[in-house]
């Protein structure tokens, strides 16, 4: 059993801290998001399923921007473009099929 304080912390990009989990089909993502981050737009090959715990993310998805507040989930498929401004401090968990080899 692991708790998520023995995780150690990853800045991805500048405001953007993430603790990850790894299995054999799949990846978990805890971040905290810092207000005025940007993750800029991108794609992967993994289906990303979002749920937002604290904040306000102002997301980009498939060229459709939405602000997603605290309980909203989205599932993002495969290869489609996404990129996200957090609008508040935020705290998010991501789960990514198959595992996001990028967060190793």
């Amino acid at each position: 059993m692991l708790h998520l304080d023995d995780i150690a912390t990853r800045e991805v990009l500048p405001g953007l801290f993430g603790k990850f989990l790894h299995g054999d089909k799949s990846t978990l993502g805890v971040w905290d998001i810092k207000k005025g981050s940007v993750l800029p737009e991108h794609y992967h090959e993994n289906e990303q399923i979002t749920y937002i715990l604290e904040g306000e993310l102002e997301m980009t998805i498939g060229g459709i921007t939405t602000v997603f507040k605290a309980g909203n989930l989205q599932v993002i498929p495969a290869n489609v473009p996404h990129s996200a401004l957090a609008l508040t401090d935020c705290k998010v968990i991501d789960t990514w099929a198959p595992v996001r080899e990028a967060y190793r």
